[in-house]
């Protein structure tokens, strides 16, 4: 693996950032955050998982969001 260290992101999974995300803000304010309707109708981490993986400006979005949380 290349050394990345000015990418905040390096090493974390989706799965690591979007679980973090969920238990900080839960799903109604991830939602609110992003509105997204993977985060408010029936929300689970695995359908979550699945749209991001799909939809790139989504994915973007839940990273910003973890970079201006944790960062």
């Amino acid at each position: 693996m290349e050394n990345q260290p000015n990418n905040p992101l390096h090493g974390l999974t989706l799965e690591k950032i979007l679980t973090q995300l969920v238990d900080h803000y839960g799903w109604e304010g991830l939602h609110s955050r992003i509105r997204v309707n993977c985060f408010s109708s029936d929300p689970s981490i695995k359908s979550s998982l699945k749209f991001l993986r799909k939809t790139q400006w989504a994915r973007d979005k839940v990273e910003a969001l973890y970079i201006k949380t944790f960062f």
